[in-house]
Formats: structure tokens, sequence, C-alpha cells
């Protein structure tokens, strides 16, 4: 039993390695990159749609109206990063119904780099909304006192979307894999089921914490510019 698709090695020249994590990684990538790309070429802005277009749409409105529940009053802003964590996340663990996948997100290495990718896109998205002075200011409020300790849990809830992601989809592989040892295949069947839910679950959270970072970043600004209009 592998508990993470990188011990999955399909081809090694010396230190050089092709793992499972790699391969399912960039798989999954083109084959969403090439999916969006047939799904978005015929769009249609009249009544007669596509079920595609419809489904896509439905997705889109459901992401936009999540990013503006949180806290962000231009979701459409964020839109392309959020909602391409969540449709990464999620299909990487929709996709484990295919025999022989392994998700790309059951790798530490994979859930480290969504996690930098958020820790990258708060400052860049709470500078581009307060600029350098302002943002870089929030760091030291309400005292400078207190910058080393956000600098430090920049640092740890950036350590903490990695493994919290990593330990749920590894748990729920281990669990699927120890039940088809030991018990019939309807428990499995019904586990992996299960797997399905709780992927997109995990999917959902990520995104919604990525959003609360962003909405952290960019908040402060907006309430020193009613400050300022109160004054």
């Amino acid at each position: 039993m592998r508990l993470s698709p990188d011990e999955l090695i399909f081809w090694q020249y010396g230190f050089l390695k092709l793992n499972a994590t790699i391969v399912y990684t960039w798989g999954l990538m083109l084959v969403m990159a090439i999916g969006s790309k047939i799904i978005t070429c015929k769009l249609s802005s009249g009544l007669d749609r596509s079920r595609w277009q419809n489904i896509l749409e439905i997705i889109v409105t459901g992401i936009l109206k999540q990013i503006e529940d949180v806290g962000l009053d231009q979701p459409q802003k964020y839109l392309s990063f959020l909602g391409t964590l969540f449709l990464f996340i999620g299909m990487a663990n929709l996709c484990i119904i295919i025999p022989g996948y392994e998700p790309p997100t059951g790798s530490l290495s994979t859930t480290a780099a969504l996690a930098l990718c958020v820790f990258v896109a708060v400052p860049l998205f709470g500078i581009e909304e307060q600029g350098v002075g302002n943002y870089l200011r929030s760091y030291t409020e309400p005292t400078v006192i207190m910058l080393p300790f956000n600098i430090i849990s920049e640092i740890s809830r950036t350590m903490a979307l990695a493994v919290r992601l990593f330990g749920n989809i590894m748990s729920g592989s281990m669990i699927v894999a120890i039940l088809l040892t030991i018990t019939p295949f309807i428990f499995p069947i019904v586990m992996t089921a299960l797997g399905l839910l709780t992927g997109m679950v995990q999917a959902y959270i990520f995104s919604v914490l990525a959003t609360v970072y962003i909405a952290a970043a960019t908040r402060t600004s907006k309430s020193r510019q009613k400050q300022k209009t109160g004054d």
C-alpha cells in the first residue's frame, strides 16, 4: 500500500524521477485546459445554449457568489485564481473513480505547491488593492510589536493549508486501501463514493480559506478609507 503517489515511479534516470504525482498533475492540467477550451469555444449569449454552457454558468455563478459572500466586493477580479484552485482540487479528487489513478493532492509536494500559490497571491492582491506601503504597514497594526507575530501567522497558515489538504486526502485513500484488503468489495465502493464527496468538500474548504485570506489582505485599505470618510 502506497502512502503517496510520489512512491509510484514511472521513469528514473539517476536522481531524475518521473513519479505519479508529476504525471497525474500535468495530465490533469492538460485535460482541464483542453476541456475548458472545448467548452468555451462556442459560448452563446442567446437563449439557445448547450448543456455544457449551462453547467459552466452554474459553476461560475456559484463561485462568484461564494467569493462575494466571503467579503470581496469585486469577485470577478479573483475568479480566475480561486476558481482554478477549486476546480483543480475538485477534479483531482473526482478522478479517483478511474482505475489506477491516484489523486496528486495525496502528495505533500502538491498541497505545498497549492498553499504556496495562496501564500504568494495574498500579498499580491493586497498590494494591488492597498499599495505597497499601506500593505506592509498592516503588518505593524495595531502596534509594531505585532510585526513578528503577523509574519509567523502568514507562514503558519500556509503550512496549515498544505498539511490539512494532504492529511485529509491521504487518510481517505488509506481507509479505502485498508478496507479493500480486509473486507468485501462493497465497502471500498461505498468509501470511494464517500471519498468523492470528501474531495469536493476539501476543494471547497481550501478555496474558501484562500478567499478569506485575500479578503483579510484587502480589507485593511477599505477600513482606512471608511475612517477617513468618517473623519
